[in-house]
């Protein structure tokens, strides 16, 4: 039996500004979670994220046929896109937003964070819970470039690099908002994990 690759994204993209819509659900699939946390947690309102992760899924879909794969990886480019969009809702939007924890968005992330999926020993699933929504209470302390920097990082799992290209920002400033934000979520946390 032979072992068929699992298409690149930058292929999958490529298949989609031909035609084929079934590679944009597989991309869909593949990077709805990370960047719908991404936005969730820089904008702290469900309903504003999923607003924004749809936004950013129709400018995916109608700059296919401009996208070339040469310069950034497909990643980059849509969390470039996602960024842009959680942006313009930071702008339009900045009065309103507030922190929400909602128990359905940290119900997958307690369940990874134990091991498990639904079948957690109560006591780690509540541990988990309490460190989860620590995480995020610190996240939202964080300076907004810091947060947006170590979220890319951690949700995108963008290089410093990748990151700079995002943030519009050199090297050296995105390798510092990482920097800083590690330490000081290091402060914030060190009592709760």
């Amino acid at each position: 039996m032979e072992v068929v690759a699992a298409a690149s994204d930058e292929e999958l993209f490529r298949q989609y500004a031909a035609g084929e819509v079934s590679a944009f659900e597989q991309l869909y699939r593949r990077h709805e979670l990370r960047v719908f946390r991404y936005l969730l947690r820089n904008l702290r309102n469900r309903a504003l994220a999923e607003d924004a992760l749809q936004e950013t899924w129709f400018a995916v879909a109608r700059e296919a046929r401009r996208y070339q794969p040469t310069g950034a990886r497909f990643t980059t480019w849509l969390f470039t896109i996602a960024h842009h969009r959680m942006i313009d809702v930071l702008r339009t939007a900045r009065a309103t937003i507030a922190w929400e924890v909602a128990e359905q968005a940290t119900q997958p992330l307690v369940a990874a964070a134990t091991g498990t999926a639904g079948a957690a020993e109560p006591y780690a699933a509540a541990l988990a819970s309490e460190q989860l929504v620590a995480l995020l209470r610190a996240l939202a302390m964080l300076p907004e470039e810091q947060r947006q920097a170590f979220l890319l990082q951690q949700e995108a799992g963008l290089s410093v690099e990748d990151i700079a290209t995002v943030c519009g920002c050199n090297f050296e400033t995105a390798k510092s908002r990482l920097r800083y934000a590690r330490s000081k979520l290091r402060e914030l946390l060190q009592d709760c994990l």
